[in-house]
């Protein structure tokens, strides 16, 4: 095998294969910006040859058996493939859980200098998933080998996104991060999904209230995609389900009019439940206009209990975010 690239949407590995830019391709996409992290020993494992892995554990889960076993690379740890490769490159788009993913990746090959060698990062300013195929092949984007230097980095940063507290990720911000050059918008798209300390709405969540705001509007609207007024890019389909939930099934919404749910896999095997879901007409509460409007604090009024990173927010314990001071404020 000569060349491997590495990315983070199953579509565009296929598309990038069509494109014959790689013998192989392969997808990572695992979530990391939602619920719990891996712990030490699943993020060690992730990356090992295969054993007894749980599926959605290793590495290679994503990529269809058939292509593995095609190239001849079923079961292999990163570190063994990669020096099999002649070349291997990282095509990683700008959204976070990718820069996410980038960073864990780096911090693991950092362990096998060999492995390092055979690496390069192409920083890409749009997310590979939103490239049409007949464009791939004409992106040509520059290609970085790496150094000991973007290791020393990425693994700074997955201690500090690991930490029990967003402390250390927002200290990032002192630090000279140009040689991930999408990673300062990272650190900051992810602070801006802290609790607002106004609002107590995450940056996502408010999106999606001012889209619900004129009025007229059904749940995928709001849902963020290519070319969709959503334009936040740090939470996937599932993912922004449950956000809409949790604004809408809550102790005191600040949606009205969602008259299907939970957004689950359940929900979405009954073709009737998920007409209704997509036919719900949305609008806000008295109470979501005035969260909207900074009159009221989301949190203060219902449950918070969520990850971010290794910080586990709750009521009693609520790291919030200052847009207008761009700092991070400790609980009381």
């Amino acid at each position: 095998m000569t060349r491997l690239i590495v990315t983070t949407d199953s579509s565009a590995a296929g598309a990038l294969l069509r494109a014959d830019l790689a013998d192989l391709v392969i997808a990572i996409e695992r979530r990391l910006i939602w619920g719990p992290l891996p712990s030490e020993e699943e993020l060690g494992a992730f990356f090992a040859p295969r054993t007894t892995q749980p599926c959605g554990l290793h590495w290679l889960d994503n990529t269809p058996s058939w292509r593995l076993e095609g190239s001849g690379v079923k079961d292999r740890g990163l570190i063994e493939l990669l020096s099999e490769c002649d070349s291997a490159e990282l095509w990683m788009g700008p959204e976070p859980n990718a820069q996410l993913i980038l960073l864990w990746l780096l911090d693991h090959c950092g362990i096998e200098e060999a492995a390092l060698s055979h690496l390069a990062i192409c920083h890409l300013d749009v997310a590979v998933g939103d490239v049409a195929p007949e464009q791939l092949a004409k992106l040509n984007p520059p290609i970085v080998k790496l150094t000991q230097d973007h290791v020393e980095l990425a693994s700074r940063a997955c201690r500090a996104y690991r930490a029990p507290t967003p402390q250390a990720w927002f200290d990032l911000l002192e630090t000279d991060l140009s040689r991930l050059p999408r990673l300062e918008h990272c650190v900051v798209d992810l602070l801006e999904e802290l609790p607002n300390v106004t609002s107590g709405l995450g940056a996502t969540e408010t999106r999606i209230l001012e889209l619900i705001a004129p009025g007229g509007v059904q749940p995928f609207d709001v849902f963020p995609g290519y070319q969709k007024p959503n334009e936040r890019r740090v939470f996937d389909y599932w993912e922004v389900g449950a956000l809409l939930d949790g604004l809408a099934r809550c102790e005191r919404p600040a949606v009205a009019g969602l008259d299907e749910g939970p957004f689950s896999l359940e929900m979405h095997d009954d073709s009737s439940r998920l007409q209704r879901y997509k036919q719900s007409h949305l609008s806000l509460t008295e109470f979501g206009k005035a969260v909207l409007g900074g009159h009221e604090n989301f949190c203060r009024h219902n449950r918070t209990d969520r990850w971010w990173g290794g910080t586990h927010l709750t009521n009693d314990r609520l790291w919030q975010w200052d847009p207008a001071a761009f700092s991070l404020i400790a609980p009381d």
